[in-house]
């Protein structure tokens, strides 16, 4: 007899989490040993249970997926891990398989192809569909952001004006301008509105 490979969910939300583990449990040859809502349990239940695979979501409360994998890895380094995630932007990705994430899944993918996906990480393969590759190629060929160009960039989310900046920053509204310009160019848009939405639809700054 065939052993079941052992899966660990991680999902915030419950109807999500359910669906999953019954989607899974009615494989013959996988078995979900648990099934938890944030990073934080999700260290603790990787502890307890020592599975084969964990299905990740990247954002959750106390602990995000992201600093949970690494947490994960740092005690257990051949911990196989996928993410599974409505978010699909280049810097979400990038931040995943950097953390030591094996494959990333878009939810709303087949429910043929999660359970190939945790076959393959299983048998220690990675996985990274076409459409998430893409992304992440766009992530790696761009120019990387400065630490105070994220700090200004953020708080252009917000909708803060160079002068909030400037005092929130300590530093001149003539250096937040050209933080501005720089950041803009890299991005490769025109204006302030234009880089806020290329900033969240890229996941470079989280926006609730």
């Amino acid at each position: 007899m065939i052993e079941a490979i052992r899966v660990i969910l991680v999902e915030d939300h419950a109807v999500v989490r359910q669906g999953l583990a019954s989607l899974l449990g009615a494989e013959a040859d996988l078995e979900v040993v648990g099934a938890v809502g944030d990073g934080l349990a999700a260290v603790e239940m990787y502890r307890q249970q020592k599975p084969d695979v964990v299905l990740m979501d990247l954002q959750m409360p106390k602990l995000g997926g992201v600093e949970a994998i690494k947490r994960i890895r740092a005690e257990f380094p051949g911990a196989r891990v996928i993410v599974l995630t409505t978010f699909d932007g280049d810097e979400d990705i990038y931040r995943a398989l950097q953390a030591g994430a094996r494959a990333y899944l878009l939810k709303g993918m087949p429910v043929e192809e999660l359970v190939t996906t945790i076959h393959a990480v299983h048998r220690g393969k990675l996985h990274i569909p076409g459409p998430v590759a893409a992304k992440l190629a766009e992530r790696v060929s761009g120019q990387e952001l400065t630490a105070r160009e994220l700090s200004v960039l953020e708080r252009i989310v917000a909708g803060r004006a160079n002068k909030e900046i400037s005092s929130d920053l300590f530093i001149s509204e003539a250096t937040v301008k050209t933080h501005i310009n720089s950041l803009l160019g890299k991005l490769g848009v025109a204006d302030r509105t234009h880089a806020a939405t290329v900033a969240i639809q890229r996941g470079l700054v989280s926006h609730r």
